[in-house]
């Protein structure tokens, strides 16, 4: 492995991110020392800091082992969820950017921050841009806003009968 710039570093590291297998696998097959690249150890410091703010909230962090024990105590139910995922989210009738970004969209309607966060950089790793992305994001809030208006006609009815009845 060798060391380079930091810019060099980080161009061959965003070159080679393409596996769910996570930055290890991108930094081999890039050939760089994780060292020497600026993003991992930015990424490395915001891990820490997402791991403790998570940790303190009710939203913990998931690990390797969290991961195994899922699997674990339902093995079966847990790969046909697996084989369920790389379906719904494989090239088809939509591409899987557009798959990603729907994905995006309704975390953030179900205010999911697991799914926030993995989605978000799915459908970046999808090619989807930053400004997709925040596209993908106002639709949700639109349509959650949207739902809460379209929803006023139930409080509107009690208040016509009301009148009508007090």
């Amino acid at each position: 492995m060798q060391i380079l710039d930091d810019r060099e570093g980080l161009r061959r590291c965003r070159t080679a991110f393409d596996s769910r297998d996570g930055i290890r696998n991108s930094h081999a097959a890039a050939e760089v020392d994780r060292r020497s690249c600026a993003a991992c150890r930015t990424r490395a410091l915001l891990d820490v800091e997402r791991r403790r703010c998570m940790a303190d909230s009710l939203y913990h962090p998931t690990s390797p082992e969290i991961a195994q024990r899922r699997k674990d105590l339902a093995p079966g139910i847990h790969d046909a969820f697996e084989a369920f995922s790389r379906s719904v989210f494989a090239d088809g009738a939509l591409p899987e950017q557009t798959k990603q970004l729907i994905a995006v969209a309704v975390a953030h309607t179900t205010q999911c921050p697991y799914c926030i966060q993995g989605h978000t950089r799915l459908a970046h790793r999808a090619g989807a841009t930053d400004e997709q992305i925040m596209e993908a994001i106002w639709v949700a809030a639109e349509m959650r806003a949207g739902g809460a208006y379209a929803h006023s006609t139930l409080a509107l009815d009690v208040l016509e009968k009301k009148g009508h009845h007090d």
